[in-house]
C-alpha cells in the first residue's frame, strides 16, 4: 500500500499563488522511481489531469494551468508539491496526488483550493 496525504490547499484572490503537497509513505521502493501527477476536480466537472513529474524529472502540463503551475519533487523528502500562481477562479477543485504502482493506481484524499474574484 501506498498513502498520499495532500496539503497546502485553501482559499486565495484571483492572482494569488498556493503550493500544494503531497507526501507519500508505506510500501515505497523507491520514490525516485515513481513518477507523480496531480489532478483536480471541479464541481459538476470529471476529474481532470494537471501536471506530472516522471522519475528523471521530466515535466508535462494541461495547457490551462502552463506557464502558470510548476511540478517539483524532493525525493530525500518523498514528497511532490505543486507551485500554482497566477491562480483563476475556474483553478477552483479539489486537488489530488496520483501514482501508478505496478497496476494500482493510487490517490490522496485531495485539498481543496477556492479561487475568489
Amino acid at each position: 500500500q501506498v498513502q498520499l496525504v495532500e496539503s497546502g490547499g485553501g482559499l486565495v484572490q484571483a492572482g494569488g499563488s498556493l503550493r500544494l503537497s503531497c507526501a507519500a509513505s508505506g510500501n515505497i521502493f523507491s520514490f525516485n522511481g515513481m513518477n507523480m501527477n496531480w489532478y483536480r476536480q471541479a464541481p459538476g466537472k470529471q476529474r481532470e489531469f494537471v501536471a506530472t513529474i516522471s522519475s528523471g524529472g521530466i515535466t508535462n502540463y494541461v495547457d490551462s494551468v502552463k506557464g502558470r503551475f510548476t511540478i517539483s519533487r524532493d525525493n530525500a523528502k518523498n514528497t511532490v508539491y505543486l507551485q500554482m500562481n497566477s491562480l483563476k477562479p475556474e483553478d477552483t477543485a479539489v486537488y489530488y496526488c496520483n501514482t501508478l504502482v505496478g497496476w494500482s493506481h493510487y490517490w490522496g484524499q485531495g485539498t481543496q483550493v477556492t479561487v475568489s474574484s
